[in-house]
């Protein structure tokens, strides 16, 4: 028996490769099939089962395109509803992968279907727990994305506590546990970043497996404090629902090189986002006008989704030399399948065909603090409203990065901004999307919170107003 963890950090997921005697299963697979294909090739076995533990809403599956690839049977948990055919497990039922055996277990709660699946080994022993969204390593999943009917998120938490105390709880302590996300992960509040541990240590250390719990206290606990799912959550899984297009035919559309003259039209008149994907620092140099900074280096993926509200927005894009079919590959891992091609040279050949090009002002912390000394400067923290509450510059307007278009009315275009996050990267985001909306007076502040702690430009915690008696 073989157990491979394949992690995609940039989308804090795991998806898992499972293989015994020649016979293989994949656990919550990615929208390309081929490294799993490679992965089962190398080992001389064939693609038996994709097992999925629930509806995905972070990323688009590519369980459909698998199957057809491997032959393999798409499992789903008890309830699960969807436009192609899969089969849908029962509470309890058992399937072989050559001597070893996984068990179902509906543990509904992050959403109706969601399954965990229990590893028998070869001895017969409760050997590893593939819990999808259902346990992360010190949190659980959110009980909010599946509300259905008269069904709140208070139903689903109170499901979701009966389903780990019943379940997974009852399992012994040895047993690892595998979840489908880690840190930086929107599907949960405060996920470890350990990507697999113990259960037992889980028992002593997740505040949700508190032995001691009540129901009431879990679902006040796991519901407090959840910001909005992000725009693009809820058009993943209808996806993932649907028999949704292969990876191949999304790549033949978008891993396509554009001339400049046909990029600059298909961006003035044809209504293509143009979205730069280098560094922030080459941004800052020189960009297109109106293009959308979202580096790949950065949380590529989750901040397109939550950014652009559209899927079918179409797409060209800005790229490093050698890394534009890595861009077409995970903008549809979240479900942006109109990626229309890249520009063909980068900005040499922008420049050289003599386009326009706009620039952003960056200051260096330091240069930051010689400005606020001097009074009369507006700053903008774009950090999450969690971190802003932790500490802040004193007299920060708050405008968090997730909910900038929500919030732009807050924004004067008679004032210049000092933006910052908390290192640098969200901030150039910020600043590209508001420049593409005509706010011009705007300056990136390089190094973000993190600098700027280290100058003397005073900082503040949240206070919480109290109320008056």
């Amino acid at each position: 028996m073989k157990i491979e963890q394949i992690y995609t950090g940039c989308l804090a997921q795991g998806a898992y490769f499972i293989v015994s005697e020649g016979e293989a299963a994949i656990i919550d697979p990615l929208r390309e099939s081929e490294p799993y294909l490679k992965k089962a090739e190398k080992e001389g076995a064939s693609i038996k089962y994709i097992f999925e533990t629930h509806f995905h809403a972070d990323f688009v599956s590519g369980h459909v395109d698998l199957a057809k690839k491997s032959g393999g049977k798409v499992v789903y948990g008890a309830g699960a509803k969807a436009e192609f055919d899969f089969h849908e497990a029962q509470d309890g039922e058992v399937f072989e992968l050559g001597k070893v055996k996984i068990k179902a277990l509906h543990t509904p709660g992050h959403t109706l279907e969601s399954t965990t699946y229990l590893l028998i080994d070869e001895d017969g022993k409760e050997h590893a727990i593939f819990s999808g969204d259902t346990l992360f390593i010190g949190d659980v999943g959110r009980p909010d994305l599946a509300q259905k009917g008269n069904m709140t998120q208070d139903d689903l938490a109170g499901m979701l506590y009966e389903s780990l105390r019943n379940k997974i709880m009852t399992l012994p302590d040895e047993v690892v546990v595998y979840p489908a996300h880690g840190a930086g992960s929107a599907c949960g509040k405060n996920m470890s970043k350990e990507t697999f541990d113990l259960l037992g240590n889980q028992k002593q250390t997740n505040y949700a497996l508190r032995a001691d719990m009540t129901k009431e206290e879990f679902i006040k606990e796991v519901t407090d404090g959840l910001l909005p799912p992000p725009q693009y959550f809820a058009q993943n899984v209808a996806m993932n629902k649907s028999a949704a297009v292969g990876l191949d035919a999304v790549m033949e559309k978008g891993n396509v090189a554009l001339e400049v003259d046909t990029f600059e039209a298909m961006a003035n008149h044809e209504g293509a986002l143009v979205l730069d994907t280098r560094h922030q620092k080459d941004f800052i140099k020189g960009h297109i006008p109106n293009a959308i900074f979202i580096g790949i280096d950065g949380n590529f993926a989750p901040w397109v989704g939550a950014l652009i509200p559209d899927l079918e927005q179409s797409i060209i894009f800005l790229a490093d030399e050698g890394r534009e079919e890595e861009v077409v590959t995970r903008l549809s891992r979240v479900g942006y399948d109109n990626t229309l091609g890249y520009l063909k040279g980068g900005m040499d050949a922008w420049n050289s065909a003599g386009k326009d090009v706009q620039t952003l002002e960056s200051i260096s912390a330091e240069k930051f603090a010689e400005r606020y000394a001097d009074g009369n400067i507006h700053v903008m923290d774009v950090r999450k409203p969690g971190e802003f509450e932790g500490e802040h510059v004193e007299d920060a307007e708050s405008i968090p990065l997730d909910y900038i278009s929500e919030q732009m009315d807050k924004v004067d275009p008679d004032k210049t901004y000092h933006v910052h996050c908390a290192g640098g990267y969200r901030s150039v985001i910020a600043a590209s999307i508001l420049k593409s909306r005509g706010f011009h007076n705007l300056v990136d502040v390089a190094g973000g919170f993190k600098d700027i702690k280290a100058t003397d430009v005073p900082v503040t915690n949240f206070v919480c107003p109290t109320t008056q008696k």
